[in-house]
């Protein structure tokens, strides 16, 4: 089958959290699996992407409200990340450093609706103009949640309006909504389907996309659940489309992330290996960040917001510090500007035992995950995550918050077989008994090295996960 993914992100191409992970990883995985996989994206000013062969496939223009805008399709020419990756070049809207956020002003962008349409109307323009429909037109994030409607809604689009639609929720927090007279930049649609596009007053592109795509999937069943009572606004009606939704894990690219082959590390290790590999990968840790190296290494690496719980990770810091327990805390990530302030303040009070890197750097992340002896997440909100995975995979115990896809995907140690540590409220007290629950493992050496010879070993690749999708897809075509 042949199906067309649309998304504001894609490893290494673009990426700014989860979803661009996802999206660089399940197209190859699904065209190892013998389907044909494609990508659209919007072509931005990253290094990644100015930096590679591009040739000219379709050049148009097309309607935004009262005015046209011109664009260029562009395909990447050598394939190399595993399935074709088409890039859209809108002057203007994506020739800008940045992917959400405007770096000189560490703000989103004015026109952010602007650009997500424009994007959206081009690449629904060019899939009418090839030869030949997708069987299938999968859609990410709100970012792209307004395909749906105009697939069914704009007659523009008519001959759209027989392909399965598909919208993958990896985060509800984020709606896209703006005020409702921006519709009227929608190409015109069919007169009363308004209601299509509203939600409480406001045009609201995600909304729009659960009540108008097929199917609506999500990137855990656990997360699933969790948005009939916690989706930012939109319970109520992910309990309206719940006979159409579907939960399917995240898988990880194992190719990408292996400790025996990362390119990014520099000392490898097997599994077999992964005592002397983490032994080696902590010293060098421990010397980059001058910690304490007799002492457990805790690391937070990920967005600092309040939806991954960031605001705790001070007093958390802080109890350990002046406790009795001791153990490293090492911190990579960037996010809420109040919390850069308070942890650049944190690493002159508590040198030795803390220090925190405020910035994007997948290569420091790669050698945090090799040589950290757990990964902290202690998210509020967490569709699936990924940085457990990741962890797991390096043989790096998580200590996780039992929610969404971290509940999935984490089964403690107190359980048969276990292989992390988790706790079930979001609040200092439980965070800091999980903390302790890692450092009295670390002490058990014996145990210690059972748990991490078992997490290594543990298959959270994309084969499982990309096999539920082509089903998935199947039973959609089935409906046509």
């Amino acid at each position: 089958m042949h199906v067309i993914h649309l998304s504001a992100e894609c490893y290494p191409a673009a990426k700014a959290g989860g979803l661009g992970d996802v999206v660089g990883a399940l197209p190859k995985y699904l065209n190892q699996l013998g389907e044909t996989c494609e990508v659209l994206l919007p072509k931005y000013q990253t290094h990644w992407l100015d930096t590679q062969e591009y040739e000219v496939v379709w050049e148009s223009s097309a309607p935004l409200g009262h005015e046209y805008f011109g664009f260029k399709i562009l395909k990447e020419k050598t394939d190399k990340l595993g399935f074709s990756l088409y890039v859209i070049d809108i002057p203007g809207r994506f020739d800008r450093p940045g992917i959400y956020i405007d770096p000189w002003s560490g703000h989103g962008y004015w026109d952010e609706f602007e650009r997500a349409l424009t994007f959206q109307i081009a690449a629904l323009e060019w899939i009418k103009a090839r030869d030949g429909l997708p069987d299938i037109i999968h859609c990410h994030d709100h970012h792209t949640g307004l395909v749906p409607f105009m697939m069914k809604e704009c007659p523009r689009f008519e001959s759209m309006k027989g392909i399965p639609s598909i919208i993958t929720v990896h985060n509800a927090e984020y709606h896209g909504w703006v005020n409702s007279e921006k519709a009227s930049l929608i190409p015109p649609f069919n007169p009363g389907s308004y209601g299509l596009l509203d939600w409480d007053g406001q045009l609201n592109p995600l909304a729009s996309a659960l009540k108008c795509s097929w199917l609506i999937s999500t990137v855990s069943q656990s997360y699933m659940d969790e948005l009939g009572f916690q989706s930012n606004g939109l319970e109520a009606l992910f309990v309206q489309e719940k006979g159409k939704s579907k939960g399917i894990v995240n898988g990880i690219d194992s190719e990408v992330w292996n400790p025996a082959t990362d390119s990014l590390l520099d000392i490898n290790y097997t599994p077999r290996g992964v005592k002397g590999g983490k032994k080696k990968n902590k010293a060098v840790l421990i010397e980059r960040f001058k910690l304490n190296p007799e002492l457990p290494t805790v690391a937070f690496i990920g967005r600092l917001v309040r939806e991954k719980g960031a605001d705790l990770l001070p007093d958390l810091i802080k109890a350990f510090m002046h406790g009795e327990h001791k153990v490293n805390f090492v911190l990579l990530g960037t996010g809420d500007p109040s919390l850069h302030e308070i942890f650049a303040r944190m690493q002159g009070d508590h040198f030795g035992f803390f220090d925190a890197t405020l910035e994007y750097n997948e290569k420091l992340a790669h050698e945090i995950y090799a040589g950290a002896d757990f990964v902290l997440m202690p998210s509020r909100v967490e569709p699936c995550g990924l940085n457990q995975m990741y962890a797991m995979r390096y043989g790096t115990i998580p200590i996780v918050r039992s929610v969404g896809g971290l509940k999935d995907t984490v089964k403690d140690i107190d359980e048969g077989e276990g292989y992390g540590i988790r706790f079930d409220e979001f609040n200092l007290q439980e965070a800091e008994h999980a903390i302790v629950r890692a450092i009295q493992l670390y002490q058990d050496k014996e145990k210690f090295s059972k748990v991490v010879s078992r997490i290594i070993k543990l298959d959270y690749s994309w084969n499982s996960s990309a096999k539920e999708y082509i089903t998935m897809y199947n039973e959609l075509i089935e409906k046509t």
